[in-house]
């Protein structure tokens, strides 16, 4: 075989033989698809589907790319076989009805083994068990040997897009490790001998409803090879996360953790091959613009982190290290995929922000799964495990793989289960009544007409009674005090819709009085929810109907000040900001938004002040009906959430905002008076939360402030410009005697445990001490048990404490030796943790554990004492 060759080579070589031979070399897509059927790019060949479909006329006849990959299918075989990834890239040559079957198999062949070195007789050829062209256009134009050739069946080799449509078989080269067991009995799915490097797919059928197949006009070829894999095979490494593609990452987080990998045991490789798999991809998926989230790629994304961050604690890291090794990470792939280091800063702060948040609530679940694990001979409930995902952050396919390493399995029906409750108790119950509305209105739909919108211009008008409904059902007549839904043939009032809540006001008519508290949409009609304050109302009656015009002039500051705000975060934030939620009410306005950061103290003062220049400036709103395309073609934003017809509403304040929206108002940014930021907060990973007052609701707000302020004055003694120095004096003081009190309890635990060194036990060359230290906290206790473990030397501490009713912690600090011997202080301390009913970990050298049942301590420390002089007599 030729001298190794490195990963960036081996890809370079591949896309320069292809370029060489007319392919047009194209840069990898984006892990996010454009195919909506796909949640993330799982193949080479994803990115040209449309044009293996027809959907799409290719723009080269040729392509050859090197697409980076994710899959996710059988994540629990990650780091455990020899080429499992959730992240791999894959090699590809394409031709869109130009070259066939012989000219890719003689290309295929010529690449593999004249470029990449490999031996001819190290190579074995797989073809479907039908294609007797392939077979002997391999046999007789390549010269491999007939038995060297497997004839395979449809399950492995043969290629379908769908039920229906483009496909056709496939021929696969695999490498031989160990061609000296020779050719009489060869089993291509034998994975300690043999690997499949390169898949052939040849795209020349179209399969029908039936199943009948007829050839195509234009006949595809679609080919990937594993990048991963040849590295394997030409690096002479046993798998593929010890080839310079993966290991440098895996290096960087054994060195985090103090652990040598050549000297590790199998377990521990295991979690370090995942990190370094899982790491790759989450700087890949992050670069290419996807958040952490609880759904689709956002939920895939999270759970990638999460078992990362398990299996940094499974190898005893203690805190957050995930942007220590997605720095190396970052640092293979920039060189080819220059976006990792362009998004270098949101890659680091989307995995702080997820292991952050992930390790708050990872020692209290683990502790419940501990306890459940004990329990349990056979299955977690669906209750547990739910219990797991709702309250610790736990993903339910974690607790299968945690379940699984004990031979345990979990109910995912009964998760289900669970699911469904929690979702039936997260519906409002106002929702609930506009189901109920919805339904008495298809009743009713094919005798009512559309409600006319009149509010874009009028605040009042006169309008007929459509419907008229109590409690959802339809009634002809409605007394004074009863609760009521009306629907109008025409309405100056706006439905609640883009965030915008819905107008307040009146409908009157002869001796007859309906408040109206909210309107909502329920398909093309406009619902009136309200109250009969007097007289009778009946379907047919002529009313006016008349908004509350304080009220529209409030919510229309706020919605135009919305939009004020998105074009503000877009210039002086990020142009990538976009809007993923938002609330118009009468007194506020709440704008939820993507950022992977939260906003320094100078960007939201320069943000509200560039929202106050426009409002300044006086630009007056254009609005106009276009259609989607014209709209979208000028630049308009669309809402979140929102759905378009052919035709759009667009709102412009010329230079500053373009948007679509069907919302009331202002004629002129000047009517919003003032704008004023109240806070800005994490609502979810990715996604910050503004919320703000303009117009009149700001003075509301002031005097809210001014109140306030007036009042601590009184309190303290003290004018408004004092109060923060007043306080701030305060802390100070509270803080320092906390410190005090902290440095006490240390002083008092070492002074105890210096009068332990005593008992201390000779074992060998080690000293021994296990002991119980009254009243101490974990982290004195800890304190102390370092300084123990300095002063005796060579040897091991345990000590225990029952720092408060009804809780024990445990530490164990181990010599250097001690840890050489075999015993690891955090898988130990752990082990000893479960007899008080807990569990814990940490270091080799140094670990701390805690329980809930003090009554087992003294147990727990003699069963450490005996499990130390065994292991090291």
């Amino acid at each position: 075989m030729s001298t190794s060759l490195s990963g960036a080579q081996i890809r370079q070589k591949f896309l320069d033989f292809f370029a060489a031979r007319g392919h047009q070399p194209l840069p990898s897509a984006s892990l996010v698809p454009e195919d909506p059927t796909v949640l993330l790019t799982i193949a080479g060949m994803l990115p040209f589907k449309p044009i293996f479909l027809g959907q799409r006329s290719p723009d080269f006849p040729r392509a050859t790319t090197s697409q980076k990959c994710i899959r996710t299918n059988d994540i629990e075989n990650v780091g455990r076989t020899a080429r499992h990834h959730t992240f791999f890239e894959m090699l590809g040559n394409f031709s869109f009805g130009d070259y066939f079957k012989e000219q890719a198999i003689a290309w295929a062949w010529e690449l593999s083994t004249e470029v990449l070195g490999l031996p001819p007789e190290r190579l074995v050829v797989s073809v479907f068990e039908e294609d007797d062209e392939a077979f002997a256009i391999w046999r007789d134009q390549v010269g491999i040997p007939a038995h060297r050739i497997q004839r395979m069946g449809a399950d492995d080799n043969f290629w379908v897009s769908g039920p229906t449509g483009p496909c056709g078989p496939c021929s696969e080269l695999y490498y031989d490790f160990h061609p000296e067991r020779g050719d009489a009995h060869i089993d291509l799915e034998d994975d300690s001998r043999f690997i499949e490097f390169y898949n052939l797919v040849f795209m020349q059928y179209n399969r029908d409803a039936e199943g009948n197949l007829t050839p195509l006009q234009n006949k595809n070829i679609d080919t990937g090879m594993g990048l991963e894999r040849m590295a394997q095979i030409l690096q002479q490494v046993p798998n593929n996360y010890e080839t310079d593609l993966i290991f440098p990452i895996i290096k960087t987080a054994a060195e985090v953790a103090g652990i040598d990998y050549a000297q590790a045991d199998e377990g521990t490789k295991v979690s370090l091959k995942v990190i370094g798999d899982h790491v790759r991809s989450v700087v890949h998926m992050i670069a290419d613009g996807i958040a952490a989230s609880n759904m689709g790629r956002g939920y895939i994304l999270r759970r990638l982190i999460r078992r990362v961050v398990r299996h940094g604690r499974l190898i005893g890291i203690e805190g957050e290290f995930t942007t220590k090794v997605a720095e190396t990470a970052i640092a293979l792939g920039e060189d080819v995929y220059p976006n990792v280091r362009q998004k270098e800063n949101a890659i680091k702060a989307e995995l702080q922000r997820e292991e952050a948040q992930f390790l708050k609530t990872l020692d209290r679940g683990e502790k419940l799964l501990a306890e459940i694990l004990e329990r349990e001979t056979q299955q977690i409930s669906g209750e547990d495990a739910f219990k797991l995902y709702d309250t610790y952050g736990f993903p339910v396919e974690l607790t299968q793989e945690i379940a699984a390493e004990k031979n345990l399995t979990v109910d995912l029906a009964g998760f289900e289960v669970e699911m469904e409750k929690q979702r039936d108790r997260s519906r409002d119950a106002h929702e609930t009544i506009d189901l109920t509305v919805q339904g008495s209105l298809d009743t009713l739909a094919e005798h009512i007409h559309a409600t006319e919108f009149l509010g874009y211009t009028e605040f009042a008008a006169t309008a007929q009674v459509a419907v008229l409904l109590v409690q959802g059902k339809s009634v002809e007549a409605a007394e004074a005090g009863t609760e009521v839904q009306i629907v109008l043939n025409q309405t100056p009032f706006y439905a609640e819709s883009g965030g915008q809540i819905g107008d307040r006001g009146y409908l009157s008519g002869d001796q007859v009085l309906v408040r109206v508290e909210d309107v909502k949409k329920e398909s093309d009609f406009f619902v009136h929810f309200g109250r009969i304050e007097r007289g009778t109302l009946q379907v047919g009656d002529s009313v006016t109907a008349q908004i509350d015009r304080a009220c529209r002039r409030r919510a229309q500051a706020n919605h135009s000040a919305t939009h004020l705000l998105q074009a503000a975060l877009k210039k002086i934030i990020d142009d990538s900001i976009s809007q993923a939620g938002s609330l118009v009410d009468f007194d506020r306005l709440r704008f939820d938004f993507n950022c992977p950061r939260p906003l320094t103290s100078e960007e939201v003062q320069q943000v509200e002040e560039q929202v106050n220049t426009w409002i300044a400036e006086a630009h007056s709103a254009h609005t106009a009906v276009l259609p989607l395309a014209e709209a979208k073609a000028k630049g308009a934003v669309a809402m979140f959430g929102e759905k378009y017809g052919d035709e759009v509403r667009v709102l412009d304040f010329p230079g500053v905002s373009m948007e679509l929206c069907g919302g009331t108002h202002v004629s002129n940014t000047a009517e919003i008076g003032v704008f004023k930021i109240i806070s800005e907060s994490g609502v979810a990973a990715g996604v910050r939360r503004i919320e703000a007052v303009a117009g009149p609701s700001v003075l509301d707000y002031l005097n809210v402030r001014d109140r306030v302020v007036r009042d601590l004055g009184d309190r303290f003694k003290a004018k408004p410009e004092e109060l923060l120095e007043r306080i701030s004096g305060l802390q100070a003081d509270l803080k320092n005697t906390q410190k005090q009190l902290e440095a006490a309890k240390a002083e008092l635990a070492l002074a105890k445990s210096d009068q332990l060194l005593g008992q201390a036990e000779a074992l060998g060359s080690f000293k021994v001490l296990v002991a119980h230290l009254e009243g101490v906290d974990p982290e004195s206790l800890k304190t102390a048990a370092e300084r123990l473990a300095q002063k005796l030397g060579e040897g091991a501490v345990v000590l225990g404490s029952v720092p408060e009713e009804g809780k024990v912690s445990l530490v164990a600090a181990f010599s250097p030796g001690v840890v050489k011997a075999g015993l690891q202080a955090g898988k130990f301390i752990g082990a000893i943790a479960k007899l008080c009913g807990g569990g814990g970990g940490g270091r080799p050298n140094l670990a701390q554990a805690g329980g809930r049942d003090a009554s087992k301590l003294p147990e727990a420390l003699e069963a450490a004492r005996q499990q130390i002089q065994s292991a090291l007599q």
